[in-house]
């Protein structure tokens, strides 16, 4: 199996939890506080150089309001 990183669904979860944050207006500074961490942190996310685990993806998806299951479902679909 190759990895993850870089691969079309990464870059598409990537896309889509950046694209979830800008329609709710808020900054990757903001983001990045509550969840207690520092800004490059949601953009290294944000620009596909991190991956993120279940439990990273579940915290930043109540922060933004983003469905995840609707999310999976897009990206298993793609």
């Amino acid at each position: 199996m190759p990895k993850s990183l870089h691969s079309k669904r990464h870059l598409m979860i990537a896309a889509a939890l950046a694209e979830q944050r800008r329609s709710k207006g808020l900054s990757q500074a903001q983001v990045a506080k509550a969840l207690g961490r520092h800004q490059p942190f949601v953009a290294n996310i944000e620009s596909g150089q991190r991956r993120l685990d279940l439990v990273e993806l579940l915290e930043l998806a109540e922060i933004l309001d983003l469905d995840v299951l609707a999310l999976v479902k897009h990206v298993m679909d793609s």
